[in-house]
């Protein structure tokens, strides 16, 4: 329902686009994240916007790196990655919710969730 796409294998500094589009959702109505999973850690959220376009919230960790935002024409939700650095080495995923903008970063309060997309960082 929701599909990612945009991941690849990148030198750390670099740059990597993700976008996440939905065929049967309007995406603009939906509180919406991004979300990533290292191997053996838990999955944490990185970058989440309200429905609209703001506000956004980001996790210390990337705040200055990483942007996320909309595109409503497109209906696509886009991570702008900037600086990659190899500790952002996960598997990507967007996830969907309804509802206030409570516990922003809890996997468990997303109600739909893409497949993923790999970011490697060397």
């Amino acid at each position: 329902q929701l599909v990612e796409s945009g991941g690849g294998s990148v030198q750390s500094g670099g740059s990597l686009k993700l976008s996440c589009t939905a065929a049967a959702y309007t995406l603009g109505t939906y509180f919406m994240g991004w979300f990533r999973q290292a191997p053996g850690k838990e999955r944490e959220g990185v970058a989440v916007i309200s429905s609209g376009a703001a506000p956004t919230y980001y996790v210390d960790s990337v705040k200055g790196r990483f942007t996320i935002s909309r595109d409503f024409a497109k209906n696509t939700l886009i991570l702008q990655m900037n600086s990659l650095k190899p500790e952002d080495t996960a598997m990507y995923f967007c996830a969907a919710r309804r509802g206030p903008a409570i516990e922003v970063f809890s996997p468990s309060r997303y109600n739909y969730w893409g497949q993923g997309t790999q970011v490697t960082v060397s």
